[in-house]
């Protein structure tokens, strides 16, 4: 992973390939643009060049301060960089610093742009223009810094040649802070290090191959990674499974010659005194089994782990972070696969908590591990439970490819949407109907898997109608839906690469922080 440090210096006299300012769009709808502060320096070494200056120089080569727009200049030891690179901050906050995911794009797009480069210096308004407050400093570096690792990411790959016109990331980037020797900005980059790479574990871990990470597999690389940050595991295998009644994972684990996994990851710092559940779907590939998906884009699939994922990663983080606040997270891993063994449309399945359940679709498989894990994880009676999972194409119908759907106790509900607005990863929240409840009863079970009479109408809120059947009564919990988010099809752009994104991690760190921060 890229490297980081913070420097105060003069960024005119940075020893780097390039330096990075940021450009503000004017508002009066012309074609101007306004330098952002701290490019003051860099921008007066210009000063007696030819052409009207830096600002009418990046103008002419087409710049105009949109968000993540990034426009290249040749210094010609005007400064020490020999490139200086202007990326869009939109239109200029009044006496603020930028909103910080207009930084965390900026940043991102900066280090795409920037791969090859051994080094790069990255100048961006961290603070207010008054200097700011310790917070504001703190929240300026963390989105500079958690943009610039995130959009320098790569996935390793499979190539056995090196791909044409692709380029190394940027191996180290500086991020310039007015007081780079402050508790709070070096604070800031040491937790934006261990969140950066908690997602690109995430990003790391959906992008495999998905021959190479089946369930066994899956457990085994979540309980060396968990194991080395000092964490507490716990792996259940089928024989366990079944003599402990996880009859849910075990109904999606029958179609696979590999069979599903149960992995409990715990951080129980002492004095703690509220608990957090973290629960992730970890489904390693999803044909549908016996109701198969159609087989275009089917590929896409290997990301329906991408929860289970998440939620390891952010324990590796909470490890390093140390909040005082007991996490304990679950990760219930199957393959659903169509084959003679493979459980059918009309079973009916005992699950962890007792709960006989309907099966009248198997590609709603999610919801039948994630029962399971959901039911296990209240009987270490949290305060306050998470659930995340690529739960169900209704998700991306109701609301796209980049926003989150949220359901579960209201006032939970609002909390996550929140931590999603600060981080960056947008989410809303969703009701949870009795309709679809009331048709979701079964004549020969206690619920069924769907609601048959509503087909795919409504199907995001039957996911989660179904999942609140395994919440305890007096738990605290939501469902995000990230059936979208989790997974980026198209082409990069800000921090985001093509494949996982590492969506939720960055809001279950985040919330997990805010619970141990509370009084």
């Amino acid at each position: 992973m890229t490297s980081l440090t913070l420097a105060d210096t003069d960024p005119a006299e940075l020893a780097v390939d390039a330096v990075v300012i940021g450009v503000y769009a004017h508002e009066g709808g012309d074609a101007k643009l306004l330098l952002a502060p701290g490019a003051e320096r860099v921008a007066a070494a210009f000063s007696d060049r030819p052409g009207g200056g830096l600002a009418e120089t990046l103008r002419v080569l087409g710049a105009t301060g949109a968000v993540g727009e990034v426009t290249k200049l040749a210094a010609f030891g005007a400064v020490a960089a020999p490139v200086v690179v202007a990326v869009g901050l939109g239109p200029e906050p009044a006496g603020a610093a930028p909103a910080p995911e207009t930084l965390r794009r900026a940043a991102g797009a900066a280090a795409r742009a920037l791969a090859g480069s051994a080094s790069v210096a990255l100048v961006l308004p961290v603070a207010d223009r008054d200097g700011g407050s310790d917070a504001g400093v703190t929240a300026g570096v963390r989105a500079v810094a958690e943009g610039a690792l995130l959009g320098a990411y790569r996935f390793a790959g499979y190539k056995t040649r090196p791909a044409a016109g692709r380029r190394d990331p940027v191996r180290k980037a500086v991020v310039h802070v007015p007081d780079a020797g402050s508790k709070a900005a070096k604070a800031a980059l040491k937790r934006s290090v261990a969140v950066a790479a908690a997602v690109a574990r995430t990003r790391d871990w959906i992008n495999t191959a998905p021959n190479e990470l089946r369930p066994p597999q899956f457990a085994d690389a979540v309980a060396a990674a968990a194991g080395e940050a000092s964490l507490s595991v716990s792996v259940l295998d089928e024989k366990a499974l079944a003599k402990q009644g996880y009859g849910g994972i075990l109904a999606v684990g029958l179609g696979s010659a590999a069979a599903p996994r149960l992995v409990r990851i715990a951080y129980e710092p002492a004095g703690a005194t509220r608990r957090v559940a973290l629960v992730g779907k970890g489904i390693t590939f999803d044909t549908g089994g016996v109701s198969i998906k159609p087989a275009a884009g089917m590929w896409e699939m290997k990301s329906d782990m991408s929860g289970a994922a998440a939620v390891a990663a952010a324990m590796i983080a909470i490890a390093q972070l140390k909040p005082k606040v007991a996490v304990v997270g679950y990760a219930p891993m199957a393959e659903n696969m169509a084959s003679g063994s493979a459980y059918r449309p009309g079973d009916v399945v005992s699950m962890y908590n007792g709960k006989q359940v309907e099966v009248l679709n198997t590609d709603a498989e999610g919801r039948m591990i994630l029962g399971d894990a959901i039911a296990r994880a209240c009987e270490d009676e949290p305060d306050y439970l998470f659930e995340v999972s690529t739960l169900t194409g209704g998700q991306v119908i109701a609301l796209g490819k980049r926003i989150s759907g949220v359901m579960g106790t209201p006032e939970l509900c609002e909390r996550v949407r929140e931590a999603g607005e600060r981080t960056g990863e947008p989410m809303w929240p969703m009701p949870l109907p009795e309709d679809v409840r009331k048709g979701m009863e079964s004549d020969v079970a206690d619920i069924s898997q769907v609601n048959a009479g509503m087909d795919r109408a409504g199907h995001m809120l039957q996911g989660g109608v179904f999942l609140s059947e395994f919440v305890t009564e007096g738990v605290q919990w939501t469902h995000i839906d990230i059936a979208g988010p989790s997974y980026h099809a198209g082409e990069p752009f800000g921090y985001w690469s093509k494949g996982g994104t590492g969506v939720p991690v960055r809001t279950l760190i985040d919330l997990v922080e805010e619970i141990a921060a509370e009084r």
